[in-house]
């Protein structure tokens, strides 16, 4: 069966379409996610060489917690050079872990082993304890609420996300 019609891949495309994000089928050459990049507000995905699935989802990270402009320009020349920040980078991390949980996929399935530096351990350890690095951050963009907010605000608390995408 190809990577296309894995059923986890499955979950994740029909998600990314219908928050906004564009999936788009190319030929790539190697890069540092294989299989993997993004383009004005979308992903490119070559079958072919992607190797860990759930990569797809950090990268849709990044588009999701960036701002629309930079959204619409990822991929190109005009895209800042210090794009993403180390911010975006700590809410595309968290953001990818609330779309786990939103599509009810293992945290593995991001997480997994050959990623994030070898300290996918360490975030797995953290998520699961409700330790969410960066979760200031994705409350300042709007896309969630912790837990004393949700309260105050009768709505659900992070990893439930108001929203998908940054304004």
């Amino acid at each position: 069966m190809t990577l296309k019609k894995n059923v986890e891949v499955k979950k994740v495309l029909q998600f990314l379409e219908e928050i906004g994000i564009d999936v788009i089928e190319k030929q790539l050459e190697p890069a540092f996610l294989p299989g993997l990049d993004l383009g004005p507000n979308c992903i490119y995905i070559d079958y072919d060489k992607l190797l860990y699935p759930g990569d797809i989802l950090h990268e849709a990270g990044h588009l999701a917690v960036t701002t629309a402009l930079n959204r619409k320009l990822a991929g190109t020349t005009e895209i800042p050079e210090d794009w993403p920040t180390q911010g975006e980078e700590i809410a595309a991390i968290l953001w990818s872990f609330a779309a786990l949980h939103h599509l009810q996929l293992p945290i593995e399935f991001v997480f997994h082993s050959n990623g994030y530096r070898n300290q996918s351990d360490w975030y797995i350890s953290n998520f699961n304890s409700g330790t969410y690095i960066g979760l200031p951050f994705l409350e300042w963009m709007g896309l969630c609420v912790g837990n004393e907010k949700a309260e105050k605000e009768n709505k659900s608390p992070f990893p439930a996300m108001q929203k998908w995408l940054r304004d």
